[in-house]
């Protein structure tokens, strides 16, 4: 099972682990790429990320903390994004995902899993185009 429960989601963000989920592809000026969410534990409460990065076209490329920024001036931003809020409930952390990034309750993952969900829709483009 890929997919974290809602409990399971809260209960690794309380043990201070971060969890993470693929939101889809994404353009960003003429440049085809993807975006994924991360929400992780830092001081007293948790930071919530979003990644805009290349899309690079190949299922065995699953680390898409590494892939390079869609934005060159976010160049030396890999890994951990672009911090779009900062708050002390987990809860509210990934209420926050859903309302600005259109995260699914249903699809987080944990920490390092969502390049899985990439290769995935990889793997479905490619399909689309056989014939």
């Amino acid at each position: 099972m890929r997919y974290l429960t809602r409990s399971f989601v809260l209960g690794a963000l309380g043990r201070r682990k971060g969890v993470e989920q693929f939101v889809g592809p994404i353009t960003l000026a003429g440049v085809r790429g993807i975006r994924w969410v991360s929400v992780w534990p830092w001081q007293d409460g948790y930071n919530v990320s979003v990644h805009d990065v290349q899309d690079l076209d190949d299922e065995h490329y699953r680390d898409v903390s590494v892939f390079p920024p869609l934005d060159p001036e976010d160049e030396g931003d890999t890994g951990f994004g672009r911090v779009i809020g900062h708050v002390q409930d987990p809860a509210e952390a990934l209420e926050l995902a859903k309302r600005a990034t259109g995260a699914s309750p249903h699809r987080w993952v944990n920490h390092g899993v969502a390049g899985d969900d990439y290769a995935d829709l990889v793997l479905a483009r490619r399909a689309q185009h056989q014939p």
